[in-house]
């Protein structure tokens, strides 16, 4: 039985409309089969924001390109009050959008970056990957693990030039993400243990409601059949818009614990934050990763708010935001202490 909307969080006007604008046009501008979205149209409801150059609450930012040829970019975001000071950690961000949808630039997620940089602090690398149906598995986790053997370069001076001075080959690091970005930074993390990196050294992955699933039809999913933001049609889209012809939900990368995937016992991956919402209709598929985590014999910290919805983050004047905020600097500060 589907949960009815008396029954979901009472949120402010201005975000209601937020999400029945967004998920208007993803419906409206994505063709039913999978096979491409109407990028002019889309962007109209995706504002995008521009670097700032000039200090924002502490917070400065540019756009480093990685390779044209596929239009690969990251925002780099810098807190100018730690300036000056060692072992700022840096955190690497797979914004969401269903791998479909969204930017590194999209205001929303410039807004959460920032916020970020400011509160943790650290500096910020939000990596602007590319876009399914145009470009499907494993495109994104191509272009994630990429951005990270550049920043690990010597060459790259993009974390002396805003003022980090820890130049030890130990740099610490963690890879984060929301939603679709949740499972970038898990299967980026995957890669990123088993490498051998010149300078950085991964301490932590952060993922926020991350974007699993499967062909079974879990009991949230059910539940709250008409959850704003996400549904099952839509997230179902989602997956045919990204896998590879021919292969369904029980593909590895979708149901990363399910019948089809990689055991990870041995592999050396670092603790790992997830964070749930009570009216997600993703949380039970969030519930199997924890699990499949613990079962693996690996360190994960499993934090729920039970009256959040998908993507509550993006909205800074919800309550459970400033906590999220907060139990992530915790987390990040623990693992630097380890």
């Amino acid at each position: 039985m589907s949960t009815t909307k008396k029954n979901w969080p009472k949120l402010p006007l201005g975000i209601r409309l937020l999400i029945a604008a967004h998920s208007m046009s993803v419906d409206a501008f994505s063709r039913s089969d999978g096979s491409a979205v109407n990028r002019r149209l889309m962007n109209l409801f995706d504002p995008k924001a521009s670097p700032s150059r000039k200090p924002d609450n502490g917070v400065v930012s540019s756009d480093i390109v990685v390779d044209t040829t596929r239009k690969l970019w990251f925002r780099l975001y810098s807190n100018t009050t730690t300036a000056g000071k060692m072992f700022i950690p840096v955190v690497v961000y797979f914004h969401g959008g269903g791998f479909a949808y969204m930017a590194a630039n999209s205001m929303s997620y410039d807004d959460l970056c920032k916020r970020l940089a400011r509160e943790i602090p650290a500096v910020v690398v939000s990596v602007n990957y590319r876009l399914s149906p145009e470009h499907r598995y494993p495109s994104q986790y191509e272009d994630g693990f990429d951005v990270l053997k550049f920043i690990d370069n010597p060459d790259f001076e993009g974390f002396s030039a805003v003022g980090n001075t820890d130049t030890s080959s130990n740099k610490a690091f963690f890879i984060a993400g929301d939603s679709a970005g949740g499972n970038l930074a898990h299967h980026v993390a995957l890669k990123a243990c088993q490498h051998q990196f010149s300078r950085l050294k991964l301490r932590g992955v952060i993922a926020l409601q991350p974007f699993f699933g499967g062909e079974e039809r879990t009991e949230s999913e059910l539940k709250l059949a008409g959850a704003p933001l996400i549904s099952v049609k839509r997230t179902d889209w989602m997956w045919k818009a990204f896998l590879p012809h021919g292969y369904n939900r029980d593909h590895e990368v979708v149901n990363v614990f399910g019948p089809n995937s990689v055991d990870i016992s041995d592999l050396p991956f670092p603790p790992t934050l997830v964070c749930i919402g009570g009216f997600d209709p993703l949380q039970d598929w969030q519930r199997k990763y924890v699990e499949g985590l613990n079962k693996s014999g690996k360190h994960v910290y499993k934090i729920e708010y039970p009256n959040a919805i998908h993507g509550f983050y993006a909205f800074p004047q919800l309550p459970d935001t400033s906590l999220l905020m907060a139990e992530i600097k915790n987390f990040v500060l623990k693992q630097l202490d380890q």
